[in-house]
């Protein structure tokens, strides 16, 4: 088991997870960091709970959106 410090909205919090995952941990929080920075630029300061909210439903629909398309089936051309 490793831990790793990330940084998100300039706080810092430690993370155990399995060797060799370091990495894509800080790769996460960096994304996660840079959709909370483009929503601050958008909204301004709506406060930190509030910013958290917000990252994690766009994250979320994103993630909705990639499920769906891998969901639909594949078109055919029917000549």
């Amino acid at each position: 088991m490793s831990e790793v410090a990330i940084t998100v909205n300039g706080r810092c919090y430690r993370f155990a997870c399995e060797a060799g995952e370091e990495a894509r941990l800080k790769e996460l929080a960096a994304y996660v960091t840079s959709r909370m920075d483009g929503l601050k630029k958008e909204h301004g300061n709506v406060g930190e709970e509030r910013l958290l909210l917000m990252t994690a439903l766009m994250i979320a629909d994103d993630l909705w959106d990639a499920t769906a398309a891998d969901c639909q089936p594949a078109k055919t051309d029917a000549a």
